[in-house]
């Protein structure tokens, strides 16, 4: 809505009779052209289909109009529109930090981590932090995040190589799959799991929870595991 001296300006197209001119170009509403008509042929023909008339191209001359029921098209593009919001792919950069000298097992843990961003489709941003003496030994952390790269080679690919950063070395991994097709991916998981579960109605009730538990475990945000 823009505001104008006290007033506003309607971005909802004029229906009814809110439309004043003489004349419209009328569209019926299956989509086949009418021509031509005064305004109140129009008006007459939209109470015989009990539709709405309404305007869809206000600067055309003389104005487009269609005949269709007004609230169903607007409930039909907000859900459209809904649904686009829902399909839209954001790019998002995760961060996992890990330690020179890290051990095998917290390694393995990390690694477990980008592997599931990269499975999402997201970027992840690499940091090792040096501390004391080990800002004197680079190499120690180019060698980990070399060995990082090829360990997921599969799933990503290195898209900014090592760099130092002050006290740290940074790198950037990148997908090869597209976000959109990740997101995909989770939602045919998510039903092919709902089938499963109207399939086997006699799973038990702990089984469930203790997958859930396992899930949420996952899903558990990169910086809560920030350090070796």
């Amino acid at each position: 809505m823009w505001c104008y001296r006290g007033g506003s300006i309607s971005t909802e197209p004029r229906i009814n009779d809110r439309i004043r001119v003489p004349e419209v170009r009328l569209v019926g509403p299956s989509g086949e052209q009418v021509g031509i008509v005064p305004l109140a042929k129009a008006l007459e023909l939209a109470q015989e289909y009990d539709l709405d008339l309404v305007e869809v191209a206000a600067n055309a001359r003389p104005p487009v109009c269609k005949l269709m029921d007004y609230g169903k098209f607007k409930y039909e593009s907000a859900m459209k529109a809904r649904e686009a919001r829902k399909n839209q792919a954001h790019t998002v950069i995760k961060e996992m930090k890990l330690r020179p000298k890290i051990d095998p097992h917290d390694y393995d843990t990390k690694k477990g981590h980008v592997v599931r961003f990269l499975k999402q489709g997201d970027k992840v941003k690499i940091t090792i932090m040096f501390r004391g003496r080990e800002q004197s030994r680079p190499e120690l952390g180019y060698r980990l995040l070399q060995r990082l790269a090829e360990d997921v080679q599969d799933l990503g690919f290195v898209e900014s190589n090592p760099k130092q950063d002050g006290r740290n070395m940074i790198m950037v991994l990148g997908p090869h799959k597209k976000k959109t097709e990740a997101m995909a991916e989770a939602r045919q998981a998510q039903e092919a799991r709902k089938a499963d579960a109207k399939a086997n109605p006699g799973r038990s009730q702990n089984a469930a929870e203790i997958e859930a538990d396992s899930e949420a475990e996952v899903e558990a945000p990169a910086e809560e595991h920030a350090e070796a």
